[in-house]
């Protein structure tokens, strides 16, 4: 059987922790649209950009230098049939030491071809985990889409 969902994999000379750490800092690399706590398992955190894409994200495993997963429970997006494509996905940050530094392994599980949004999908996960998440492991400073103002209830995911 092949592996359809999407997966990236890189090596970099920092150590696990380090890779762990950077990628808890959400804000520092996928959006600084994003509101609530990304580092504690059991809590969730609402993720946006502009009107295309908003997202209700729980953080359900944190090992320390190993594994970080999020569960997307609700999402939305304004460029496809099924505006919920992502809701029940998980995503899977795996953390291993190799020699000379760390593999990162990130797979979106049941972001798989059959969705819509898999191409579009995939190119922005190789955008923000290929190159912002690893720009921010490697020189401490990631290319996170920028903040923008909105008020409260526009940060609501509709049912």
């Amino acid at each position: 059987m092949t592996e359809e969902n999407y997966t990236a994999e890189y090596v970099v000379p920092q150590a696990p922790q380090a890779v762990f750490e950077a990628i808890n800092n959400v804000r520092g690399w996928w959006s600084e649209n994003v509101n609530g706590e990304t580092d504690r398992a059991g809590s969730t955190f609402l993720y946006g950009y502009r009107d295309v894409h908003r997202a209700e994200i729980r953080v359900t495993e944190l090992v320390p230098g190993k594994r970080v997963a999020w569960h997307i429970v609700k999402n939305n997006f304004s460029f496809t049939r099924d505006k919920s494509e992502w809701t029940g996905t998980d995503i899977v940050f795996d953390i291993e030491p190799v020699a000379g530094g760390t593999r990162l392994r990130f797979t979106h599980i049941g972001l798989v071809p059959e969705y819509e949004c898999f191409e579009v999908c995939s190119n922005g996960w190789g955008t923000y985990v290929v190159g912002s998440l690893k720009a921010l492991i490697t020189t401490g400073k990631g290319n996170p889409n920028e903040g923008e103002p909105r008020n409260e209830s526009e940060e609501r995911l509709s049912a």
